[in-house]
C-alpha cells in the first residue's frame, strides 16, 4: 500500500495569493499537470470523500489545479473518515480522505469489493484541543486532565472546570467534537483515553469541525478537538491550549514533540481510477508535486523530505 495526504477546505483568496505567488517574477511558472506539460488537455471527473480534516487541503488542490486543466472537475465530499471509506470500498470514489490509517475490516470490505488502493501521506497535522479565547485559566492541559474531561467514566460526573482543577474556577463546562465517523474522533479517543471509540457520550458531536468552532466561540466555558489548521482559520474565535506543556504547531508536529496528538493525514487512491482515468492520475502526481503550495495555502503543517520521497516511491508503483 502506498502513503499521502490531504486536507480540508480553504478559503479562495488564500489559495488565489498562493497561485500568485508561483507565478511571481523570477520566471518561475505555476505548477502544470502531468498532462499539461505534455501539451494534452484533460477532461471528466475526480470525486473524492471522507475526513473534513483532509478536505481543506483536497479542495486547496482542486483549485490550483483547476487553473492547469480547467476541464477536469474534482469535488470534495466531507461524509468523515469512516463514510468515505464505505463509499470508497463500495466503488464510489476515486480518492479516500482520511485522517487516519484505514482499519482492518475496512481493508476487508475493499478487497470483498475488489477495490485495490494505494495509501499515500499527504501531510502532518497536529490535533487541537481549543478553548473560548475568554477563558483565562486553560492555558496547559496535561493527557491526564483531559482524560478527566473526556473518558466514559466522567459523564455525568465532571460537569464543572473546578472538578478538573481545583484552581479551576466553578465554571459549567461544556463540550464539543468530531462525530463517531470522524478519523479525528478515532485519533483522539485512542490518544487520550487509550480506546478508540471510548468517550463520554453528553458532548456535541459533529462531523462538520465549523460546527465546534462555534460552540466553542460562543461559551467561555466550551472545549472542544479538531485539526490544526482549524485554529489558524479561525484565530480568534477560538485558542488553541498547550497539551503536556506544548502547543500544536508546524515544528512541535514535524519534530514529534507534540505528542500524543501529532499525527499523519492520507488519501487513499483507486489503483484502477489511477491507472485508467487520466485526469484522476493527473490530479494525484499535482498534487504531490506541488504539495509544499498547496500546504501552504491550506493551513497545514507540510511533509517532510523523507515523506515525500516515500510517496513519490509509492505512486511511481501504479506508473
Amino acid at each position: 500500500m502506498t502513503k499521502s495526504f490531504t486536507k480540508s477546505a480553504v478559503l479562495a483568496a488564500a489559495v488565489g495569493a498562493a497561485a500568485l505567488m508561483l507565478t511571481a517574477c523570477g520566471g518561475q511558472a505555476a505548477p502544470q499537470s502531468p498532462s499539461a506539460a505534455a501539451g494534452e488537455a484533460l477532461s471528466g471527473p475526480v470525486v473524492a470523500d471522507g475526513s473534513s480534516t483532509v478536505a481543506p487541503l483536497s479542495e486547496a488542490a482542486a483549485d490550483l489545479f483547476r487553473d492547469v486543466e480547467p476541464d477536469v472537475n474534482v469535488t470534495v465530499a466531507t461524509s468523515g473518515t469512516g463514510g468515505g471509506f464505505q463509499a470508497f470500498c463500495a466503488g464510489e470514489t476515486d480518492i479516500s480522505n482520511a485522517s487516519r490509517a484505514i482499519k482492518d475490516e475496512e481493508v476487508q470490505a475493499c478487497a470483498d469489493a475488489g477495490v485495490e488502493f494505494t495509501e499515500i501521506v499527504v501531510a502532518n497535522d497536529g490535533l487541537s484541543v481549543v478553548v473560548n479565547p475568554e477563558n483565562d485559566w486553560a492555558d496547559d492541559l496535561t493527557v491526564e486532565q483531559l482524560q478527566t474531561i473526556w473518558s466514559p467514566e466522567s459523564e455525568g460526573e465532571i460537569t464543572n472546570w473546578n472538578q478538573v482543577d481545583p484552581s479551576f474556577p466553578d465554571q459549567p463546562l461544556t463540550l464539543f467534537g468530531a462525530g463517531t465517523d470522524s478519523g479525528t474522533f478515532d485519533y483522539f479517543t485512542e490518544a487520550i483515553n487509550g480506546e478508540e471509540g471510548a468517550i463520554r457520550t453528553d458532548y456535541s458531536p459533529s462531523e462538520d469541525d465549523n460546527i465546534t468552532v462555534q460552540g466553542v466561540s460562543g461559551d467561555i466555558g466550551a472545549i472542544g478537538f479538531f485539526g490544526l489548521s482549524y485554529v489558524e482559520e479561525n484565530e480568534g474565535a477560538i485558542r488553541a491550549v498547550a497539551v503536556d506543556g506544548v502547543m500544536p504547531s508546524t515544528e512541535t508536529v514535524q519534530d514529534g514533540s507534540y505528542t500524543p496528538l501529532g499525527r499523519e493525514l492520507f488519501i487513499y487512491v483507486n489503483n484502477a481510477s489511477y491507472a485508467e482515468k487520466p485526469q484522476v492520475a493527473a490530479f494525484v502526481d499535482f498534487s504531490l508535486e506541488s504539495h509544499a503550495e498547496i500546504a501552504e495555502a491550506a493551513l497545514f503543517v507540510p511533509l517532510t523530505e523523507e515523506q515525500v520521497q516515500v510517496a513519490q516511491d509509492e505512486l511511481a508503483t501504479l506508473s
